[in-house]
């Protein structure tokens, strides 16, 4: 009896049409007349390449990419020492016709908030893996939203 429930279960499961969302990044979607930056260069160029975002004349959209990359200190003990810190990072991309006339508008935010460590190189290290990582789920977000239009 399980091993029947089982065969019509995969039976439905292997034919209803899920297709992953990133298996087909449709690379149509991801063309633009041209791509204008502003902001962090590194998170700009690391958003072109993982999206795969190419320019063509031949389109008549523009995408605009700005963002931003921030660090604040949150809390200070009574010595003064920093005691935890906000990674702050800000993408917006905007996607404008001929005219410059704004078609879609859209922010990705992204911020965590952990503690200071003893070591400087450690927390610098820290700081740029928690950047990459960041980067790396707005880029997933954009490539969402980006197969969504």
């Amino acid at each position: 009896m399980k091993k029947i429930l089982f065969i019509i279960l995969l039976f439905f499961i292997s034919h209803c049409g899920y297709q992953p969302i990133y298996l087909d990044k449709n690379p149509q979607n991801f063309k633009y007349n041209k791509i204008i930056t502003e902001g962090d260069s590194e998170i700009n160029l690391e958003i072109i390449n993982k999206t795969s975002m190419k320019e063509n004349n031949d389109i008549s959209k523009k995408l605009y990419i700005s963002s931003s990359y921030e660090i604040n200190n949150t809390s200070r003990s009574a010595t003064g020492k920093i005691e935890s810190y906000k990674t702050i990072i800000i993408v917006k991309l905007e996607t404008k016709d001929k005219n410059d006339k704004v078609i879609q508008s859209k922010n990705f935010l992204k911020e965590l908030t952990y503690n200071n460590k003893d070591n400087n190189y450690e927390l610098v290290e820290y700081q740029n893996f928690l950047k990459n990582d960041l980067v790396n789920k707005i880029i997933n977000e954009i490539i969402v939203y980006l197969n969504s239009q």
